[in-house]
């Protein structure tokens, strides 16, 4: 890569690889702190996995009101949630309703990549490479990529897969469109939280589902409901940390 003058590189204090819960909430504590902060995101909105993960029948699996950031007073009671488990749409609602309210979305480039960062210790910076062929500095180089964004798209080495002419899917990196299962038949590779989320809400319209399984999985009604006025005002009241 070319060696470029410090002079001439856009310098920060921090960069910030992804704009989901964990990489929104070190921008703003880092910026509360006084620090020169850039968050850059390969999506082409925040939210992070709930970016992404737009398959059907989508939610999360912790109760609402325990799934949202309680460092703000003002963020937790401004918003409400409508169900005991919010839907992937809810979620993402949330996560540009927290963008919006702390003003974040300034410090924030989306659809860029990062293809690498190595750490100068000549000067005690690091060097970020930018995809589109900007260079950047910064003295702290921070992740929050998470787990399931980084590494979503799983693909299982199945023998002819590249021969297959068919549609194919894969919850982490689901079209933004609508998908018309209507009269067709379908197979569903693995069973974890997207695949038995998914099956059931797929099964509605496709003619027929296939489940492949390796190892059979164990899961209860989760009794889901919306939340009356009433449920609100009691989560509300009493709040994790008080």
């Amino acid at each position: 890569m070319a060696n470029h003058n410090h002079q001439d590189i856009p310098s920060y204090d921090a960069i910030i690889v992804g704009a989901g819960f964990s990489g929104m909430y070190m921008l703003y504590r880092l910026r509360e702190r006084g620090l020169r902060v850039r968050v850059f995101e390969k999506g082409a909105g925040v939210g992070g996995a709930w970016y992404w993960s737009r398959y059907p029948g989508a939610r999360c699996d912790s109760e609402s009101h325990t799934y949202n950031f309680t460092f703000s007073e003002t963020l937790y009671e401004e918003w409400s949630w409508r169900s005991r488990y919010p839907t992937q749409p809810e979620i993402l609602e949330y996560l540009n309703f927290v963008a919006d309210r702390l003003q974040l979305r300034e410090d924030i480039e989306l659809q860029t990549e990062i293809s690498a960062a190595h750490f100068d210790e000549e000067v005690s910076q690091w060097r970020v490479y930018l995809q589109d062929g900007r260079q950047l500095t910064c003295k702290y180089f921070i992740t929050a990529v998470g787990c399931l964004s980084a590494h979503a798209k799983n693909i299982p080495q199945i023998s002819g897969y590249n021969q297959y002419k068919g549609e194919s899917y894969h919850t982490g990196t689901w079209p933004h469109g609508e998908v018309d299962f209507r009269g067709k038949k379908v197979g569903i590779i693995g069973n974890g939280s997207s695949g038995i989320q998914s099956l059931p809400v797929i099964a509605e319209t496709a003619a027929e589902v296939y489940s492949f399984q390796r190892t059979p999985q164990y899961a209860i009604p989760a009794q889901n409901h919306p939340y009356t006025e009433e449920e609100i005002k009691e989560y509300k009241a009493n709040r994790l940390d008080h």
